[in-house]
């Protein structure tokens, strides 16, 4: 198949190997052709903007902006390029706001890179692929408890930052925040605010 035919990709991980590798396998397809690589979300977004892909396989964690932030960029601005998330930490809350963002495809990193091609060309035919696994586990995982400023006060709390630090960045008062993460550590079970953000976290509820 001609290159003006091809399904057109941009690959997105931040791990070069990786990266190397599906880039590699994936041109032995003959229908796809990898027409840009990118190892950070801003790269992601560049790259898109510059070489207009049909298909943007990103990985979910990358630096300074995730798979899903990057997938609700591209469907703002390039709505004609559909979007799906490779991950190795497949959350039940990552699921839930990549379907939000509008990604079509939502696949464990161990996907076997044939498979992989084939959720391309599912993506790309308007259809949409999320794994069986991760699907399973969202179901019995439920709904996040926590409202929305509370994962947001949460997210600063896992990072390490004070009281006074997440006020500041929050633009709360002090006891606000401590309001609202001491109502979140008590709908989580936790004992302390870290504590409560790292079950979030492992829940991908931010």
């Amino acid at each position: 198949m001609n290159d003006t035919a091809a399904i057109r990709v941009l690959l997105a991980d931040d791990e070069h190997l990786i990266r190397g590798a599906v880039a590699a396998l994936l041109a032995l397809e003959d229908d796809l052709l990898v027409v840009a690589e990118a190892a950070s979300g801003p790269e992601a977004l560049a790259m898109a903007r510059a070489h207009r892909p049909d298909v943007a396989v990103l990985d979910l964690q990358m630096p300074e902006a995730d798979g899903v932030s990057v997938a609700a960029a591209l469907r703002s601005e390039l709505p004609g390029c559909r979007s799906m998330i490779v991950t190795s930490h497949g959350r039940p809350g990552h699921l839930k706001r990549a379907l939000e963002a509008g990604v079509r495809g939502f696949v464990p990193k161990t996907t076997s890179a044939r498979r992989l091609a084939e959720i391309i060309r599912t993506v790309h035919g308007g259809s949409r692929y999320v794994d069986p696994g991760l699907a399973a586990d969202a179901i019995s995982a439920g709904e996040s408890p926590l409202t929305a400023r509370e994962a947001e006060l949460l997210e600063l709390a896992a990072d390490g930052a004070s009281i006074a630090e997440i006020a500041r960045r929050a633009r709360l008062s002090q006891g606000t925040v401590r309001n609202y993460l001491s109502a979140a550590a008590a709908k989580l079970g936790a004992e302390n605010r870290h504590a409560a953000a790292r079950i979030a976290r492992e829940h991908g509820w931010f």
